[in-house]
This record gives structure tokens, C-alpha cells and sequence, in this order.
């Protein structure tokens, strides 16, 4: 369900990162959400999704931080130039496919930029159920890096590492030096996540690891696409999806609706239940053991191994 949102406050936490604090006009107490979460925001006439943050988590509001990027797609240049405090803004959610465990042991959390965003509500939570946690942040300028000073109240539990002060990092020395079957939990640029990933699930130094990313992993397809079956159980329908389009598109074209947002494998939106076949996955929502699985898929992006599958709506 959409909800209007008024933007109540603005600031600057970094270079080129604004920070706003939304309400619903009247007052009133937001949906609910636990660390990880994300929400959708209707930026014009896009749809950008932006990590729930805060190291407290306020009934009343929620807080994102944008990143005006250089290449940006549109959705972080409208916010900095056109939302202010008044503005009225829809949205969407929350949804969280990138949770946290109190409780499970050692944490690292890794940081890359504005990664540290869906981050920093973990590391209060964290610091709550007295978790043995470390924090590493790591960034191009100190000036470019948000929430420092907030994080300063944990003391030598975090780690700043700006790049123009120590040099590129050594992920695999970073995660190395924590105690096996430490859990990592890591947001950033892309190649940082797939250091972090690589790392994490080599033999030397395997870490349990949860991660999220902003935009889609490159995933190598095993060989041409080719066309298949779908038939969505609740109303019986049977479809042919061809090579050059999704489940998704098929899906509106025959009047099936799949509530989605991205539409690029990286929101999970979409998340669809499978009850038959085996699916294709190309997505950077679900972990390897949840695509293993092949009970839910993203049809935005994924495709099948199956001349059919069988999807549960």
C-alpha cells in the first residue's frame, strides 16, 4: 500500500549525501520495520528504493540518506534538487530481504559509502543485545562519508578508513583477522561486495555473510535464453515467454498481477512463490542457499531451467 509522506526535515550528513526525515502529514505512527529495511520512493516519474536508517528507530518517522550519484538515473538528483521540507512524497514498503541476527556471535559489519545506511540501525541493535560487534568503514574522503560523528559514541568498536588516508583496502586481510564463524554483514559499491563475497565463501576463510546491493550483480548466463512455459496456479493461465522478454512483462501483458518495483533483480519486490520447475535465477536478492532452494524467484529478471514452471499466483 502507497502512503503519502511529508518530508520534515533535511540536512547534509556529507558531501553530497542529504539526509531527510518523513512523516505522514497528519501525524501518526508509521508501518514497523527492523534493520535491513528499505522503502520505495516515488522520486518523479521513477521508483528508487532507499535503506531505512538511523541508529534509533523512531515510531513516528523514517529516515533516509541519499547519495547524489555521478551518474545518476534521475531518482538521487530529484531528491537533492526538489525535495525539501514540505514536500509530499509516495511510498511504498518497508520490505527487508537483508536482516539481522542479534545474538549469533562476532559481527562484522563492512561499509562502503552510502552503504553504511541500512548498516548503522544493525549496529544499534547489535550494540543492544551486547553482540561481540566491529564496524570497518570505509570510503574515498572522510568528508564523503556520513554519520561519522554519530558512530564516535562506539569508540574503538568502529574503524574509519578513508582511502586518501590508508590506501585501497585489503578486504581478505580485514575479514581474515576476525575469529572464524564470525558473521559478516556488508552494503557498498559493487566491488567491494564482490571482495567481501569472494572472501567470505573461500575455503581459507569462510564467514557467514548477509549483504544487499544497490544495483544488479552481473550474472553470467549459462547459454541462450530460450522460450518457456508459465502457468500461474490461482487463475489456471498458461504462458509462453520468449527470449527477449520477462515473466514480469508476460505476466502484465496477460493481466496477472506481480506487484514489482525495480525491475532489475535487486529489490525483491517481486519475490514469487515457485510450485513447480526449476528456476533460473538472475538475481541479487537471494542467497545461494535461498536460490538453491528454488521455492521463491524474482520474475523481473529470472528466468527457467524447466520447459515449465509453475508459480503460485
Amino acid at each position: 500500500m502507497d502512503l503519502e509522506l511529508c518530508v520534515v526535515a533535511r540536512r547534509l550528513v556529507a558531501d553530497s549525501v542529504v539526509e531527510l526525515t518523513l512523516a505522514l502529514p497528519d501525524g501518526g505512527d508509521l508501518p514497523g520495520w527492523e534493520p535491513g529495511a528499505h522503502i520505495d520512493l516515488h522520486v518523479g516519474d521513477l521508483v528508487r528504493q532507499y535503506s531505512l536508517t538511523g541508529l534509533e528507530i523512531v515510531p513516528d518517522k523514517w529516515t533516509v540518506s541519499v547519495l547524489r550519484e555521478p551518474s545518476s538515473r534521475g531518482g538521487s538528483d530529484y531528491i537533492h534538487d526538489h525535495l525539501v521540507v514540505g514536500s509530499r512524497v509516495a511510498s511504498a514498503g518497508p520490505r527487508n530481504h537483508f536482516a539481522f541476527r542479534p545474538g549469533a556471535g562476532e559481527v562484522l559489519f563492512v561499509a562502503g559509502g552510502i552503504g553504511i545506511t541500512p548498516l548503522l540501525p544493525m549496529i544499534a541493535r547489535a550494540d543492544e543485545a551486547g553482540d561481540d560487534w566491529r564496524l570497518v568503514y570505509l570510503g574515498r574522503a572522510r568528508t564523503g562519508m556520513a554519520y561519522i560523528d554519530d558512530l564516535a559514541k562506539y569508540g574503538d568498536r568502529v574503524e574509519i578508513r578513508p582511502d586518501d588516508e590508508y590506501g585501497i583496502p585489503d578486504v581478505a586481510a580485514l575479514i581474515s583477522a576476525t575469529a572464524p564463524g564470525t558473521s559478516v554483514y556488508t552494503c557498498g559499491p559493487e566491488g567491494l561486495l564482490s571482495a567481501v563475497e569472494s572472501v567470505c565463501e573461500s575455503t581459507e576463510t569462510p564467514r557467514p555473510l548477509c549483504l544487499e546491493r544497490f544495483v544488479p550483480k552481473v550474472v553470467e548466463a549459462d547459454g541462450p535464453d530460450s522460450e518457456f512455459e508459465v502457468e500461474f496456479a490461482q487463475s489456471g493461465l498458461t504462458v509462453v515467454v520468449p527470449v527477449n522478454r520477462s515473466i514480469l512483462q508476460v505476466a502484465e501483458d496477460s493481466g496477472v498481477d506481480i506487484i514489482s518495483s525495480c525491475s532489475e533483480g535487486t529489490c525483491g519486490t517481486c519475490e514469487t512463490p515457485v510450485l513447480d520447475g526449476t528456476p533460473d535465477h538472475r538475481d541479487s536478492v537471494l542467497t545461494a542457499d535461498e536460490q538453491e532452494s528454488g521455492t521463491t524467484m524474482m520474475p523481473c529478471v529470472s528466468r527457467s531451467r524447466t520447459p515449465k514452471l509453475v508459480l503460485g499466483i
